[in-house]
């Protein structure tokens, strides 16, 4: 699994951990915090939250046209100063009036800019390690790596906002409330949330120490083509033809991908909504250890030792491992033991569950796709974005099924919760969809650095985030729809757009598979 991969990938995936573990904890509460500090319904944070959302899947396609033109590194490392002056604008507690909404619109843009420069460019410099035909056959694999270490971050991101929101609230005397509206309790709500962007500022300072303090790992990787003519690197060219068949096959399958996104991106709003309105969130009996995130890491991290003993090839070794994941297993358990029964939940918990199940499933992606590979029966990856879209389907099916019988939320009063549904549904839910995001989000940043016209890397790594952006931007729908038409209907608009995408993508796929083998 990690067996003959270059040491850069480590590095850059490691340095990518940190700024996610710093954007996702941020991203938790956001919504949330736009209810409790502004007042506002689900639609105009929803709204707001995809506007966000977008900006920060846009802003790479300009990343990367200035990154093709000055330098990978350069863009890398100016995104970063630009985010982490917009998170420590986020963090200053500020009123409820119109100085604290431009502050916030202020903050957000410049973490929207930030990533813009910092996110693609770095997948880049992981796409090119793999340029070398030494190393060319893993660049699947090495994504589907970097990808869980983006994961890593994002899994404990959620209890690291919901442990500040709790220690918060009891300094104020209160402790979390889901209908609790009075002025009091949601001032310190909103001061609980504001912490949290605190936390994405100390995050990206330890990003900042992994990427230059292993800057040697990846540094012959941060190379464009005009930087590469420069030098008198072997540059690969292509005719017009391959030139434009390429770009139009990554646009096309950019196309599909937006409808994925404005499906798979309702995690921070009408799924978090749903649990807010309709979950149990006094949680008794075994689900109690999937609240707690220590437990869920020794979990996680036991699926990689466990992988280990039958992958490694000495004797010792695998009885190491084998020790390794009966003790992460016995503290995982020990951890469970000690939790109170019930525990209190909050709507942010549910977020930890697809970071972890992506971690959690990755090894098994991997095996699975590295058998079919063996036997010459791997799907290409737009195959592979193709089934992706079908799982998604039905990871909304599940929710539908949940949403039986429940009362519309345009017919509850405001305030009103109806929380009788056990967690369960949400984290199946989850579970479906992560098996759709491993499918899709990987295989599409490993195709497109493969794909891309060597000159145009950048700004076609920035297509794909701007089909993300969009696809983002169009995952409001749901939260504007929220008040005024029943749950099921509203599940069952992605289920209809995920289905349709993937007859598309498969309507497609000679096109595509044609292009890219030019």
């Amino acid at each position: 699994m990690f067996k003959g991969q270059p040491k850069g990938l480590f590095a850059l995936a490691l340095a990518n951990t940190g700024e996610r573990f710093g954007y996702y904890t941020m991203l938790a509460i956001l919504t949330l915090l736009m209810q409790a500090k502004f007042g506002w319904d689900e639609g105009t944070a929803g709204e707001v939250y995809a506007i966000f959302l977008a900006g920060v899947y846009f802003m790479p396609f300009f990343g990367g046209i200035l990154a093709d033109k000055i330098g990978y590194g350069k863009c890398v490392t100016i995104g970063i100063a630009v985010m982490f002056l917009g998170y420590l604008g986020l963090a200053i507690p500020t009123g409820a009036g119109l100085s604290g909404k431009l502050m916030m619109f202020g903050g957000l843009a410049l973490v929207a800019i930030g990533t813009g420069l910092f996110k693609g460019n770095l997948q880049v410099l992981v796409g090119n390690l793999y340029d070398d035909p030494k190393y060319s056959a893993k660049r699947d694999s090495a994504f589907s790596l970097f990808y869980m270490a983006i994961n890593i971050g994002a899994m404990f991101a959620p209890s690291m906002a919901k442990k500040i929101t709790n220690i918060y609230l009891g300094n104020h005397g209160f402790v979390y409330d889901a209908a609790n509206q009075a002025p009091e309790y949601l001032e310190a709500l909103s001061g609980a949330y504001g912490l949290c962007f605190g936390v994405a500022c100390v995050s990206l300072i330890l990003s900042v120490a992994i990427y230059f303090g292993c800057r040697n790992w990846f540094k012959h990787a941060d190379v464009n083509t005009k930087q590469a003519k420069k030098t008198d690197a072997t540059v690969v060219e292509l005719t017009p033809k391959q030139t434009k068949d390429r770009m139009v096959a990554l646009i096309l399958v950019f196309a599909v991908v937006i409808f994925f996104w404005m499906a798979f991106h309702q995690n921070g709003s009408a799924l978090t909504f749903f649990a807010k309105k309709y979950t149990n969130l006094t949680v008794s009996g075994g689900l109690r250890l999937g609240f707690n995130i220590g437990s869920l890491a020794m979990i996680a991290a036991s699926v990689y030792t466990l992988f280990s003993v039958f992958q490694s090839d000495s004797k010792k070794t695998k009885i190491i491992c084998g020790a390794v994941t009966l003790a992460l297993w016995g503290g995982a358990y020990a951890l469970y033991a000690s939790m109170s029964n019930p525990i209190a939940a909050q709507p942010s918990d549910f977020q930890q569950f697809n970071p972890f199940f992506v971690v959690a499933l990755t090894p098994i992606s991997m095996v699975i796709f590295e058998s079919l590979a063996k036997k010459c029966k791997e799907p290409s990856a737009p195959k592979k974005i193709a089934i992706g879209m079908l799982v998604a389907a039905l990871g909304f099916v599940i929710i539908t099924l949940a949403s039986f019988g429940l009362t519309s939320p345009k017919d509850l009063a405001e305030g009103q919760t109806q929380s009788i549904l056990s967690p369960a549904w949400l984290i199946g839910t989850y579970f479906t969809l992560t098996f759709a995001e491993l499918l899709l989000s990987p295989m599409g940043m490993s195709f497109v650095t493969k794909v891309a016209p060597p000159k145009y890397k950048g700004m076609m790594m920035g297509g794909w985030f701007a089909a993300t952006a969009l696809g983002n931007y169009l995952s409001m729908i749901p939260s504007k729809l929220w008040n005024k038409i029943p749950l099921m209907a509203n599940w069952g608009i992605l289920i209809g757009l995920c289905l349709v995408a993937a007859v598309i993508m498969f309507a497609m796929m000679k096109k595509i598979e044609a292009a890219t083998e030019s």
